[in-house]
């Protein structure tokens, strides 16, 4: 596939009018969170391919949605629960179940009127409750700072820098820059360059580009892929992403 021919994208900053910001497709979480009272649900199915010296798997997630509510003005509660299933292309060996659960929140930190920088911190708690096999068995947590900048009024650049603990070793760090342009008041295109340095020792780098559709003001569809830079990994997903405005959850 040549990546280069795909470029930039819509991450999260608003570019157009519209009411659906997402944290999908890309890898890096945008620094704008939902509006006070309102839902947001972002969801997809991906194909996934990863090979080492040991193994080789074949990974599909469908569906895995991300639920997002906004508590406050500039604060949202979030749930990830992902179907899974994987399958090892050297055995025939297949696991299905659920993934382990995820519920966090994303804070607003800053953002001012007539200043095009925004940023947020974003903090999930990995809860132990997938199916056999497929869960980590212990308590675990995802953390990223998210920065992002309104470069023009079709440009825009986002980067996360985070922390992943599992319930055992050091950790990853995580990074992640994604470049995007919106093409027309519907289409807007992405990449981005992510990875993680696993046990603060070994560099994992990849690489995703895609696009995104809005449907309507407050509903996208998105399509993207990814490959490993220095290791063997590719997936394709497809996406579809509805916010629903001021919800009442009492």
């Amino acid at each position: 596939m040549n990546y280069l021919t795909l470029v930039l994208c819509l991450i999260g900053l608003s570019v157009f009018s519209q009411t659906i910001i997402t944290d999908r497709p890309d890898q890096t979480e945008s620094s704008t969170t939902i509006e006070k009272g309102s839902l947001q649900i972002e969801t997809g199915i991906l194909l996934g391919f990863t090979e080492d010296d040991f193994i080789s798997d074949r990974q599909v997630l469908a569906p895995t949605t991300l639920f997002r509510y906004g508590i406050t003005k500039g604060m949202e509660l979030r749930v990830l629960s992902q179907f899974e299933s994987l399958k090892d292309q050297n055995t025939s060996q297949k696991i299905s179940g659920i993934s382990d659960l995820e519920i966090g929140t994303k804070i607003q930190l800053y953002r001012r009127e007539n200043i095009n920088t925004e940023i947020a911190f974003l903090s999930h708690i990995i809860l132990p409750t997938g199916s056999k096999y497929l869960t980590n068995d212990k308590f675990g947590t995802i953390n990223k700072l998210s920065i992002s900048h309104e470069l023009n009024d079709t440009m825009n650049i986002g980067y996360n820098g985070g922390y992943d603990y599992f319930g055992e070793g050091k950790g990853n760090l995580t990074y992640s820059v994604a470049l995007g342009i919106s093409i027309t008041d519907t289409f807007g295109l992405y990449m981005e360059p992510y990875g993680n340095l696993i046990e603060f020792d070994v560099l994992e780098a990849s690489f995703d580009a895609g696009i995104t559709y809005l449907l309507k003001d407050n509903v996208q569809l998105d399509f993207s892929f990814g490959t490993g830079i220095n290791h063997t990994m590719n997936y394709l997903s497809l996406g579809f992403s509805i916010n629903i405005a001021k919800v009442n959850m009492d």
